[in-house]
């Protein structure tokens, strides 16, 4: 799930366009000021709407060179009462990767989203497992669950990411010990119930199955 962070002052056209994204599928979190945007500006987050012009001391242009020095390629949408050349020149000199005029129609600007996303997140999503509640990065070898990163050893990663790449499949103990340890391993196959029981504790949504005498299944 892609995460937007929005930055509008004018409440009723916030909400609107909260619920937008919201039903659109995205996590969203909006922010009345530039001064709220700030204070998560390091969270990690998939995309920004930023308007332009908002109260306090601190701009939409302040905040897209923040974000900009904290990371070069995050996307960033531009937004604006103000249609005139200089504003948008501004936004994409500052590194702005579309602008939106206002009034603007709430579906285009979906569409506008959804284009950025695929274009900038495609080698992301590529490289990436979804299971249950769980993101499973494959690049980075990490697990989220709700945008938290789930803090797993490397061989609880492994059993993982072998029992998602094969559901609904049984494996037996040994069939386990040697995909996840190795051929060269030698030892007692208890060691796959130790760190199964491991990984059951750290994700409870993760539906495995305890065959008998056997070993194990993920469904």
């Amino acid at each position: 799930m892609y995460k937007i962070f929005v930055v509008e002052d004018e409440l009723d056209l916030a909400n609107l366009l909260c619920k937008y994204l919201t039903n659109e599928g995205y996590e969203v979190e909006h922010f009345k000021t530039g001064e709220q945007a700030l204070q998560k500006i390091d969270e990690n987050v998939d995309l920004w709407i930023l308007d332009i012009m908002l109260p306090g001391s601190v701009s939409g242009y302040d905040l897209i060179k923040k974000i900009r020095e904290l990371n070069p390629k995050k996307p960033v949408i531009f937004t604006s009462a103000r249609d005139q050349d200089i504003d948008k020149i501004m936004g994409l000199e500052l590194g702005s990767d579309d602008y939106v005029s206002k009034p603007y129609s709430l579906r285009e600007l979906m569409l506008r989203v959804r284009n950025i996303l695929s274009r900038v997140y495609t080698s992301k999503v590529e490289n990436v497992i979804e299971y249950n509640n769980y993101i499973i990065d494959l690049d980075k070898r990490i697990v989220k669950e709700n945008n938290q990163i789930i803090n797993l050893t490397s061989k609880e990663y492994d059993l993982l990411l072998f029992l998602v790449k094969n559901q609904s499949k049984a494996f037996s103990r040994d069939q386990i010990l040697n995909n996840v340890w190795g051929e060269e391993y030698f030892g007692s196959d208890r060691v796959v119930d130790d760190l199964m029981r491991r990984l059951r504790s750290k994700m409870g949504d993760l539906r495995v199955e305890t065959i008998y005498g056997y070993g194990y299944r993920l469904v």
